[in-house]
């Protein structure tokens, strides 16, 4: 490079600061970039790792605006070394120092995935209640609807099903006089039923009911002569005797008039009298259904009041008040198949040898 007008001498110290300028500005430039270069590694290292924690390095104050001297020829040589070094991404390591270097620490995500294997195996070491509590509730629970199925099937009553109650013989028990008995209407499959509890209308005398339970002491009826005849106790009863039935409970007799049932409007049928004070309105004829001759439990019946002319009788239409669910039980003038009851229970005493 020639330099016109000026001596040789000048040129040369021209030539020399004119290249230690240069030099200078190589040396920011090249700073500059090995700084980006370094910037851009951090950052895509947070990317690889999630980013969760940003490790972009800010600059310090004095890095920032660095005071830079005219370096010496030594000095800038050694400068274009590191500088050249720095603008590689890749580092080299030589065999010693790979050998004696420490194992490095595992980046974010390897850290990550490590912990979830961790949990995942904490997880199966649980005990087998706690994995499975959910499925022990539901197993607890279809056990508990299944006892409780088994329970209403044997506790629930044989009376209400569709087969007809017969006795546990083939012949059946003779019903003899003294006997102690529950009635029930063959078609609603009530039981004749009573209590210390009065009508609120009509004659105002103990009601009678058709009661849904079997086991009610409020529902046994003896059965007893009328009392000018000679029959006793343990004699048979024949079709088209006279009987009583005396509320076992209360000790009234089965009686009906010709006051209005509280429902249906028909023949009234109440609980009258005591163990000394019985009229004829106590008085029942027995008609058995067929070819019998003697009431056996086997046999349906019916009951026609002797003054009245009226058939004991039931319906479903039931009360709501004092005797809830509990049905009305009547006297009807005609003979209805609706009208026939059943010995279903009771204590049956054995047939006198005297005659």
């Amino acid at each position: 490079m020639d330099w016109y007008g000026v001596g040789k001498n000048e040129n040369k110290e021209m030539v020399k600061n004119f290249n230690l300028s240069n030099m200078s500005t190589l040396t920011k430039g090249s700073r500059s970039f090995s700084r980006n270069v370094k910037t851009m590694g951090f950052n895509l290292e947070d990317r690889l790792a999630g980013g969760r924690i940003s490790r972009r390095r800010s600059l310090r104050p004095e890095e920032k605006h660095p005071a830079v001297a005219p370096p010496s020829s030594g000095q800038q040589h050694q400068q274009q070394n590191n500088n050249n070094s720095n603008l590689s991404r890749r580092r080299t390591t030589t065999a010693s120092g790979s050998s004696n270097s420490t194992p490095s620490r595992p980046s974010a995500p390897t850290r990550i995935i490590y912990r979830e294997r961790l949990g995942y195996e904490s997880d199966l070491d649980l005990p087998f209640w706690q994995r499975t509590w959910f499925i022990g509730i539901l197993l607890v629970m279809a056990l508990s609807f299944f006892g409780l199925a088994i329970f209403l099937f044997l506790t629930l009553d044989s009376d209400y099903t569709s087969t007809p109650v017969y006795a546990a013989t083939s012949e059946g028990v003779e019903i003899t006089y003294g006997s102690v008995l529950k009635l029930m209407h063959e078609k609603t499959r009530f039981r004749l039923h009573s209590h210390d509890v009065p009508y609120g209308s009509g004659s105002g005398q103990q009601s009678v009911t058709g009661f849904p339970n079997v086991d009610d002491a409020n529902s046994y009826w003896i059965v007893r002569p009328m009392p000018e005849t000679s029959a006793k106790q343990g004699d048979s009863i024949k079709s088209g005797a006279i009987i009583r039935l005396q509320h076992m409970k209360t000790r009234r007799w089965l009686h009906s008039h010709l006051h209005a049932s509280p429902i249906s409007g028909n023949l009234e049928v109440s609980c009258f009298g005591d163990d000394n004070n019985s009229d004829t309105g106590d008085y029942w004829r027995l008609e058995i259904e067929g070819s019998g001759k003697t009431w056996r439990q086997d046999q349906r019946i019916r009951l026609r009041h002797v003054d009245t002319s009226g058939y004991l009788h039931s319906h479903d239409k039931k009360y709501n008040r004092i005797a809830g669910g509990q049905q009305e039980v009547c006297g009807v003038r005609e003979k209805r198949a609706d009208n026939v009851w059943l010995v279903v229970e009771g204590v049956f005493l054995p047939v006198s040898e005297s005659k």
